[in-house]
Order: C-alpha cells, then sequence, then structure tokens
C-alpha cells in the first residue's frame, strides 16, 4: 500500500508541489524539498512493520518463559502544522498505518489541504480501506480541546509551538483515560562559528538554515552566534549574500523568500523588528514588507537577553551575535529555554564533536546547516523543545505499546512460606 501511496506521489508531483506553493507559501525550492522528504517518509513507511519486533526474556523462575510483543497503540491523533504541512503529517501518519494503527488528522486551519486532505486521497486511492485514516477540518481554538481530550486516541502526535504543546500535555493528563503526547515543539535553534571555521562555506549555509521557506521553520536557524576573530569578516559576507537573494514570486524556481503564511504572523514580525531596534541592535539589511512578502533583515550587535535572541523568531529576521571565544559561545548556545537543534562549524572535527556534545540540543549538526529530517534518524528536543522523537526505531516506540506475557511450561508451585523463598518471585 505505501509503494502504491509513493507512486501516487511521485505521478502526481507537480500538482503536489502546486498546492504546498499556493496554500503554505511555500517557494518552489521548499515545495520541492518537502515533496522529497514526504516521499522518503512513505519509503521509508515500506519497511516499519519489520522495526516493530518482540524479544523472548529469560527468567529466574524455572520453566517460565518471558515473551515481549509490540502491539499497535489503536488510535493516533495528530496535530500538524502549517510551516511543513505535508511531510509533518506523513511523518507521523505513515509509521502510525504501517505499524497497524487508525489515524485521525487535525491540519492547521491555514493548511487543510496540504496538511491533511490531500494524504488521505492518496492513500484512499492507493487502497487504504476505510474508516482506518480520518480528517477533521477545522479550528484548533474550536476543535482542539475536544480532539486532545476524547477517549479515542491513545496517542496525541503535535509539532507546533511550546504554549499550545503545554496546553496540549495538560489535556492528554487530565482526560478520561491518560494518553501519551508526542511533542515538537519551538526551537531557538544556535548556529555556532568557530574561531577557527572556513567563513565562506559558515555563510553559506547559514544563508540556506535561515532564510528557507522565509526562516518559518522550527528547526531553522534563529540565532546565529560568531567568533569575534571572524565576526566582521561573516558579517560582512552573510549581508551581502542576504542582500543577493531573490525575493517574491514563490513559483519562479529561484526565489528564495516568498510570503509569510498570514498577516498575524507578518504583524508579529513587525513587532520583532521594531524591538529589535528599540534595544539596540544594528540593522544591516532589511526593507518593507510587499504584500505578505517580507525581505530579509539582518541585526548585528545583538545579546542573548534581546528579545530577538529570546524568542522564536518564525521569519526572514537573522540576529548575530558576537561571542568572545569557545566557551562564551557555548554558553550563548545553551542560554535558552529550547533545545531542538543547532549547528556548529569548525575545521577541527574533533573540537566540533566535543562542543556538539556539550550542547543541551537534540540535533547537532557539525559543518552544516540545521534544517535536515532523515526518515530513519532521531528527531527531537531538549528543554522546552518537546517530548519524544520521531522517526525510525523511535517513532516505531511512540505508536506502539508493549505487552509481556509470560508461559509457565511446568506446575509451579509459589511459596506460601517466607522460609522457603528462594529469590525474586521464586
Amino acid at each position: 500500500m505505501f509503494r502504491r501511496a509513493t507512486e501516487i506521489l511521485e505521478s502526481r508531483r507537480e500538482e503536489v508541489i502546486s498546492w504546498l506553493i499556493h496554500e503554505s507559501g511555500s517557494t518552489r525550492l521548499k515545495a520541492t524539498l518537502e515533496w522529497a522528504s514526504t516521499r522518503a517518509m512513505m519509503l521509508w513507511a515500506t519497511s516499519a512493520p519489520y522495526l516493530a519486533e518482540g524479544q523472548v526474556l529469560p527468567t529466574d523462575i524455572p520453566a517460565k518463559e518471558g515473551r515481549v510483543s509490540r502491539k499497535p497503540i489503536g488510535v493516533v491523533g495528530v496535530i500538524s502544522p502549517w510551516n511543513w504541512p505535508l511531510h509533518l503529517t506523513n511523518r507521523s501518519l505513515a509509521p502510525s498505518l504501517a505499524v497497524g494503527n487508525a489515524v485521525v488528522v487535525k491540519p492547521a486551519s491555514d493548511t487543510p489541504v496540504t496538511g491533511g486532505l490531500l494524504l488521505a486521497k492518496i492513500f484512499e486511492e492507493a487502497g487504504l480501506p476505510p474508516g482506518v485514516l480520518n480528517v477533521i477540518v477545522g479550528s484548533g481554538s474550536e476543535i482542539g480541546d475536544a480532539f486532545v481530550g476524547h477517549s479515542v486516541p491513545r496517542v496525541i502526535s503535535f509539532t507546533g509551538s511550546t504554549p499550545v504543546g503545554r496546553r496540549i500535555a495538560e489535556l492528554a493528563a487530565k482526560a478520561p483515560i491518560l494518553k501519551r503526547v508526542e511533542l515538537e515543539l519551538g526551537g531557538n535553534g544556535p548556529f555556532v562559528v568557530l574561531d577557527d571555521a572556513d567563513v565562506d562555506q559558515a555563510v553559506e549555509a547559514a544563508i540556506f538554515g535561515k532564510f528557507l521557506h522565509q526562516g518559518q521553520i522550527c528547526i531553522c536557524i534563529n540565532r546565529i552566534i560568531v567568533d569575534e576573530k571572524l565576526y566582521e569578516t561573516f558579517l560582512e559576507r552573510f549581508v551581502d549574500r542576504a542582500k543577493a537573494l531573490k525575493v517574491g514570486n514563490p513559483e519562479e524556481p529561484d526565489t528564495m523568500i516568498g510570503p509569510i503564511i498570514n498577516e498575524q504572523q507578518l504583524k508579529g514580525l513587525r513587532q520583532r523588528i521594531d524591538e529589535a531596534r528599540a534595544s539596540g541592535a544594528r540593522q544591516l539589511a532589511g526593507g518593507e514588507a510587499q504584500g505578505l512578502v517580507l525581505p530579509p533583515h539582518v541585526f548585528a550587535d545583538v545579546t542573548n537577553d534581546m528579545p530577538l535572541a529570546r524568542n522564536e523568531i518564525f521569519g526572514p529576521v537573522a540576529p548575530i551575535i558576537r561571542a568572545r571565544g569557545e566557551d562564551d559561545a557555548l554558553e550563548l548556545a545553551n542560554g535558552s529555554e529550547h533545545g531542538l537543534s543547532g549547528s556548529v562549524f569548525t575545521r577541527d572535527l574533533e573540537r566540533g564533536e566535543r562542543f556538539a556534545r556539550r550542547l543541551q540540543i537534540g540535533m547537532v549538526h557539525i559543518n552544516d546547516q540545521p534544517v535536515i529530517d532523515l526518515p530513519n534518524s532521531p528527531f527531537g528536543g531538549e528543554k522546552n523543545s518537546g517530548i519524544g522523537r520521531f522517526n525510525g526505531a523511535w517513532v516505531i516506540e511512540a505508536f506502539t505499546t508493549d505487552q509481556w506475557l509470560t508461559v509457565q511450561h511446568a506446575p509451579r508451585h509459589p511459596p506460601l512460606d517466607a522460609r522457603s523463598v528462594k529469590g525474586a518471585w521464586a
């Protein structure tokens, strides 16, 4: 069934990409990357059932065998966001179906088609039986609480903001039957450039990792932290590259920055920009929005206590922070309530790994930008960036439950007298 779904996705590639462009404001570049990510997860899901392995466990009790079976959880509720709607829905949907669950999807209000209905149509055409996948379209403020609190879903998989994630965790705990939550929440990704880094390589990576999809990605760069020895050089080259980015029509293949998702999001970004100016940050690039298209903004002399550095930006605004050595860079990078994804650049790979392992974040990339999501690798964060991991064996665990079963192969006579106890439970 997943192979058929993949074939349908491939045959309707341009239609899917067009929907992503027109519904979610994706540039053609980003929409193509999202289509490819969704296809990769579809293909990976064909092998997912083989990862739902059981175990045979030894016991200390004579003639007793222990068996552990991995069972479907039942019904999975998926609440997906608007920024990567197709992929971020499918990364919960496909594995859930693959291990035998039914799924109910509640897509974001801005992206009901690419976040739910389109995938439902693909799986329907691929032969998924009726009723196994259901999509509920509506405002989260109106139906979200009922969706999470309902007794049927045994797991709620949510990708979105930290405040909403907290609310979902609270409702899941208060539901008539306790349910598990898988939460991928906000980020404040540090992009660290150490004093021995290749500046040109770092700049190229930072441009992509900051401005892809207008910066509306949870794992994109939020703070650029550069050692003082390279700060001015990096700043000059980064600003030049940012100003040269093509801005505007998302249909064109070389457009890097297209529209912000909606007016409310754009209003919030304007407030962030005004706060940055008021707090003393030095603006080196910017411009007025044309409709919903906001050109890249770059701010220098940002400090970690400024609102621009403390909060997830979710837009094409780049704060660049000066670090006074490696220890200071580490302290700055870890100085956030979030811990989702980040990067470190250095010519010394062993140094990079030592630095990465001291970062309080779930995913670290040495000498690469952080917008990476592979179907076999754990995806998730620390601190206020979420609970649990997606992809690979980790997502199989998220959407299944373990049952321990024992078999007594010969009659057993439990002790009825303390003096006859020979060991644990024997």
